[in-house]
């Protein structure tokens, strides 16, 4: 997947749990991701955030670390 695109999805994910408390919210998108993400994608996400996640929203880069 585009890297660009990846960025998008992830952050529209973390965009629909943001009114949610902080702890519930980077469950919620660890869980989205990890349910309904392919293994390639999340890898792909995981990666992207080693390198240094530039433009991932705070809940996407928290939930990543759940997701190891």
């Amino acid at each position: 997947m585009q890297t660009e695109l990846l960025i998008h999805n992830a952050n529209q994910i973390a965009l629909n749990f943001a009114a949610f408390p902080r702890e519930e919210a980077i469950a919620g998108v660890a869980d989205h991701i990890r349910k309904f993400w392919e293994r390639r994608m999340r890898r792909q996400l995981v990666e992207y955030t080693a390198a240094g996640g530039a433009g991932l929203h705070e809940l996407v880069l928290e939930a990543v670390g759940r997701l190891q």
